[in-house]
């Protein structure tokens, strides 16, 4: 299952309201912001990937990074709720974990985003 292109948030306009008006919640090694949308066409959910270097390192290490993001969201996309935007944003310790790892701490975060909106 791939991530279609109306699946990305784009716009540094999107990134920033997410940041500025969403919810955030710490996953140990990312941050996860969403944002439900106002104008949701279809319960789409969209997802925008940060990896700074103050953050993460050089290159080689932002782009392994955003790729495990991107596939986090990818195959666990039904736990975030439909209709809304969500931002990732990696932390150095992404990189350093094993995928699983990373993985259930992702899953358990969107767990705890479900109770959040549903409060």
């Amino acid at each position: 299952m791939r991530l279609r292109p109306e699946q990305h948030l784009r716009r540094q306009s999107d990134f920033r309201r997410v940041r500025e008006h969403g919810h955030r919640i710490h996953g140990g090694f990312f941050t996860l912001w969403w944002l439900p949308r106002e104008d949701p066409p279809p319960p789409l959910r969209r997802v925008g990937v940060v990896a700074s270097i103050a953050a993460v390192g050089h290159a080689v290490l932002r782009n392994q990074a955003k790729r495990r993001l991107r596939e986090l969201f990818r195959r666990h996309q039904e736990l975030v709720p439909p209709g809304g935007d969500l931002l990732l944003v990696a932390k150095h310790a992404l990189i350093r974990q094993p995928f699983p790892v990373v993985e259930e701490r992702f899953i358990a975060t969107c767990t705890h985003l479900t109770t959040l909106t549903h409060a």
